[in-house]
């Protein structure tokens, strides 16, 4: 899922054959959504938006309602230079572990761009494995810098979307309200129905639940 418009971005002059031409400079925000549920994918965004910017009520998805977010999803969409969503599967989640499968989303993110920016700030403490550009990691960052809380937003909103696919797949989990985090309603259903592929088989309430049926069907 990818998106762009033309637009002018911050800029730098350069020089070549006696002539002063203008170069935009690119910088762009990254997040994810879901590393804490038991069920579904993790979602990376990363959203680079013009020079001085302005979308009143843009910040950390969490601290907004899924109103709010959706409608400044739309928003951010609209404004954005160029913005892309990338995903890592339960099963790659499985496979990596949940910092090494978030990081692989964001780098997803980041090359589905239809732009190459010049700059990448990444919400968080880890930079992104094998991603050839300029990177700055910073803690809180959806709280410090508009394209990174924009980012944050576009995940949020992405993966809640999945979720509600997911639960048109699997209705009797309830995916559509908890968004695979483990409440009591999705703990409660996990062990009257079991797991389903949706599932991240390496997380504890899941892979607890599979010791006990490996258990129950040895004894």
């Amino acid at each position: 899922m990818t998106g762009e418009r033309r637009q002018s971005g911050a800029g730098r002059k350069s020089k070549g054959r006696g002539k002063s031409s203008y170069e935009p400079v690119w910088i762009a925000g990254v997040d994810e959504a879901g590393r804490g549920p038991i069920a579904g994918p993790v979602v990376a965004a990363c959203v680079v938006l013009p020079r001085k910017c302005s979308i009143p009520g843009v910040a950390d998805s969490k601290q907004l309602s899924a109103v709010q977010r959706e409608r400044l999803f739309v928003q951010i969409q609209r404004e954005a230079v160029a913005w892309a969503i990338g995903v890592a599967s339960p099963r790659e989640i499985e496979r990596l572990n949940i910092l090494q499968a978030s990081l692989l989303a964001m780098r997803r993110a980041v090359l589905s761009l239809s732009l190459t920016p010049q700059r990448v700030l990444i919400d968080g403490k880890f930079c992104i494995p094998q991603l050839n550009l300029p990177q700055q990691a910073i803690v809180d960052g959806d709280a410090q810098e508009l394209c990174i809380a924009a980012a944050s937003i576009l995940a949020k909103v992405a993966r809640d979307r999945i979720m509600a696919e997911l639960d048109r797949l699997y209705p009797q989990y309830g995916f559509a309200q908890h968004k695979g985090y483990p409440t009591p309603l999705h703990l409660e259903r996990l062990q009257q129905y079991g797991a389903c592929p949706a599932h991240r088989r390496t997380y504890a309430p899941v892979a607890q639940l599979k010791l006990l049926t490996a258990r129950a069907e040895v004894e």
